[in-house]
């Protein structure tokens, strides 16, 4: 079992930048591939970011690239997203999600285990 704990939501006006953080309580994320995923009201929880520990690699969904960065502490046993220049639309629960898969995946079914996710609201 690998218990995820998300951080870093909160209130930002447009532009503004956040930090989300997903820690594991238990097991190390070293050999797990992380995703980052979001789900506003009345969509579908997509994956914006994700990085596989195999081989370094990278996945951002094209609303985000530029703006969004994934990257790993494992001293601290943690994946962050850097948010830059948010919009109103980047408003949604996000969520971190991991997987043993070492390849890169984006689809909700491929991932295990899961955050409760952290509110991010962007006012304009």
């Amino acid at each position: 079992q690998v218990q995820l704990v998300e951080s870093g939501g909160g209130l930002v006006q447009a532009g503004g930048s956040l930090r989300l953080s997903c820690t594991a309580s238990t097991r190390t994320l070293r050999t797990y591939t992380v995703g980052w995923f979001r789900q506003a009201p009345g969509k579908e929880r997509e994956c914006v970011a994700a990085n596989t520990w195999s081989t370094g690699s990278t996945y951002y969904v094209d609303s985000v690239k530029g703006r969004f960065t994934i990257s790993r502490d494992n001293a601290k046993n943690t994946v962050y997203l850097q948010m830059n220049s948010l919009k109103p639309e980047d408003a949604a629960v996000y969520y971190c999600a991991a997987t043993m898969t070492r390849a890169i995946v984006t689809m909700m079914g491929e991932y295990t285990y899961w955050g409760q996710g952290t509110q991010v609201t962007v006012s304009s």
